[in-house]
This record gives structure tokens, sequence and C-alpha cells, in this order.
């Protein structure tokens, strides 16, 4: 792996794990001191944050992490609810009832993975993604698809702020099986339905912790 695409996953990471908090100044000294490389790998790794609207310019003081406010999770939500609801239905209509059935029945399961440890919570967050996967796979659209990664590296992130409510993340499952549910009966409508019904129930629960904070 190059040295600009490890400091470009090593900051990604520590940004969407809010081990960099938003408003943090990210200096190229000391970054590349932080990460054991040149200058050079950690410019070019700003470079591609800064594109994904991780990290912005602020004039003068360098290159900072972007903050996460009430009017960006609107946003992603409101992108979110155009592409995951079609997705959904279109996962209902092409995809493979075998492969979701088998998610249903481990989401069904996943609140032993919600324990207090944090590697529980990450075969959770694991499992989830392997649902993201299977719908990119089953709605056979490459573009769509796409446009979906593109934002998940905003929704890991603004995650995190339910990380802690084991009751959000324990519903939230409830929700993704009943999604993956759908889409294995091939029911577009009733996917499309129940991935509307998630995002709303989402969108609500990461206002409330977000004016928490």
């Amino acid at each position: 792996m190059r040295a600009s695409d490890r400091a470009y996953a090593a900051l990604r990471e520590d940004i969407i794990e809010w081990r960099l908090q938003p408003g943090t100044v990210l200096a190229e000294v000391e970054q590349s001191e932080r990460l054991g490389v040149s200058r050079t790998p950690v410019r070019e790794a700003l470079g591609r944050l800064t594109a994904e609207g991780l990290t912005t310019a602020a004039g003068g003081r360098g290159v900072v992490v972007t903050d996460v406010s009430l009017e960006s999770i609107d946003e992603l939500f409101e992108l979110r609810g155009t592409l995951e609801v079609r997705a959904a239905g279109l996962a209902a209509e092409r995809g493979e009832p075998a492969v979701f059935e088998d998610l249903q029945a481990r989401l069904l399961g996943a609140s032993a993975l919600l324990g207090n440890a944090d590697p529980s919570r990450h075969d959770y967050y694991a499992l989830v993604g392997r649902l993201d996967e299977a719908i990119d796979a089953a709605i056979a659209n490459s573009y769509l698809a796409q446009a979906m990664r593109n934002i998940r590296v905003h929704l890991v992130r603004v995650r995190r702020l339910a990380a802690d409510d084991a009751a959000r993340l324990e519903a939230a499952a409830a929700e993704h099986a009943a999604i993956a549910e759908a889409i294995a009966a091939g029911n577009s409508r009733l996917a499309e339905a129940a991935t509307t019904v998630h995002l709303h129930r989402s969108l609500t629960h990461l206002k409330a912790a977000h004016r928490d904070r």
C-alpha cells in the first residue's frame, strides 16, 4: 500500500470514529510525524479527505475536520431517502432471496452483538455492512451503488452519535431485519416502506442525540 493510501486510511478512520473531533486542525508536519510518513503523502491524503467532505480548508489555519451539524444530518438523510428507498425496492425485485433470508436471521439475533464491549459493536456494524453490500450487489446498478457508497462514509461518522445507545441499536437491528425480510419476500413496496421507517426513526434519534452533545 502506498504511503498516501496508508495516511488516508488512518486519517479517515480517526475522523469517522471521532478520534479526530470536528474543528481539529490537521497540520501536515504534525500528522506526518504521527503517522510515520513524509509530508507529501499526508498532503495527498488530506486532499482526498477534503474531496469527500470530511475535511475542509480553513484559511490560514490549514485543513480542519468538518463539523456535523443538524443541517448536514438533514441533508444526508434527504439523499438517503432518495437512494436507499429505491435501492431496497430494486433489491426486492432482483435479489437472491436466500441471501436476504440469511441476513434477516442474523439481524434478528443481533442483540448478542450489542454488549458493552467495543468488538461486539464492531461485529454488529460489520453485519449491517453486509446488508448494504448485499443490496448493492442485488440492484445491479453500478451508478446507484456507487452513489450509496459515497454517502456511507458520512453515514458511518454520523452513526457514532448513537453508538452508546444500546436500545436504539437493537431497534435499528430489528428495522434492518424487516428490510431484509421484505427483500427476501420479493415485496418491493414493503421493502421501500421498511426502509422509509428505518430512516425516519434513525434521523429522529440522531438529531436528538446531536442536540444533547
